[in-house]
This record gives structure tokens, sequence and C-alpha cells, in this order.
């Protein structure tokens, strides 16, 4: 068992995550007791629009910690605020281009024990509004044991806003600009 069968199990591991991944937002989607959507759209929802997975937005980044950062209101698409802190800045690759982009920690959040390890994602691309949310997308990730933390962009979501007006989404800060076109995770149509 040599290191190219063992990249191999580990990218069909991956993609067996996304197909589970895709399959419980679908159905997070489709139970009544737990949707998003509107009711016109929910009863019109057969399964949310998805990108083919592609391992190339498979990506491993660097997690450099910014521990002396202060809180701040992240402005929503209503007016309430987000407190948030900038956790850290994540430098990764996507072919030619690389990115050093901050990720940030929801203040709220990480006292309730199911997000204690729970990092926010929040960007815009070149996809927006072009198959994607024009508002950008959300990716969430975990936070590491060590300095090394996989970016899934197969996972990305649109904010729930994009779905029912009823809710209110942060929106990704100016500096979370991925100057390429992200064609993974969640497309975005009017109808669902």
């Amino acid at each position: 068992f040599g290191f190219l069968e063992a990249q191999s199990a580990e990218k069909d591991s991956l993609l067996w995550l996304n197909y589970e991944y895709r399959l419980a937002q679908n159905l997070e989607f489709a139970d009544s007791t737990e949707t998003i959507l509107e009711e016109a759209d929910y009863l019109e929802f057969s399964s949310l629009d998805w990108y083919p997975v592609d391992t190339n937005f498979m990506v491993w980044a660097r997690l450099e910690l910014t521990p002396d950062t202060e809180p701040f209101d992240m402005p929503t698409t209503t007016d309430r605020k987000s407190r948030y802190r900038q956790y850290g800045i994540l430098h990764f690759q996507l072919s030619d281009s690389t990115f050093a982009l901050p990720v940030y920690r929801n203040l709220r959040l990480k006292s309730i024990p199911k997000y204690q390890d729970h990092l926010f994602f929040p960007f815009t691309d070149l996809s927006n509004g072009f198959g994607t949310y024009g508002g950008g997308r959300y990716l969430d990730v975990t936070i590491p044991e060590g300095d090394s933390i996989l970016l899934d962009f197969n996972r990305c979501y649109n904010p729930y806003c994009a779905y029912n007006g009823r809710y209110s989404c942060p929106i990704p800060p100016a500096e979370n600009q991925i100057n390429f076109k992200i064609s993974a995770g969640v497309r975005y149509t009017v109808k669902h």
C-alpha cells in the first residue's frame, strides 16, 4: 500500500463524505420542521443545485493565528450585527493563484458546545451573480489541532437569506474576495 494508493484512498474518502454532506443538506431543506425555504419554494423543492464534486477545490491551507485581533461587528443583510473576531489568516493556493484571507470566529456561538471548534469563512468570488449567489457564499471549517486546515469548497453554501428574506446573514468582508471562479458547492438559482 504505497503513497499513491494512500492519496487515492484519501480522495475517495473525501468524495464519499461530500456525497453524504449533500444528502444531509438536501434532507434538511426537504424536512418541513428544518427547512429554511419559504412555503412556495418548499413545496417545489427536490434538491439543491450543486456543482459536480471537484477535487481541485479541495485544498490545504496553512492557518496563521491572529490572537491579538479585536472583536468587531460584521454587517449583515439587516440592521442586526454579528459579533466576530478574526481567528486567523488562511494561506492557500487555487490553480496558480495564492491567497491569504481571514477566517472568523463567532463570539456568541463559541460558548455553545456544538460550535466550540467552529470557524466561519465567508467569501466572494468571480462566480457570484454568474451561477452562484451574488452576495457571496460561506464555508464552515473546524479549528485544527495543528496549522493545516482542509478547505473543501465543494461544501460552500449560500446564505439563508438567499432563500428566505426573514433571515439576517453576515455580509462577507471586502478582504474576503477570492479573485478566482469557485465552481464548487451550491449553485444559486431563483427556483431551488
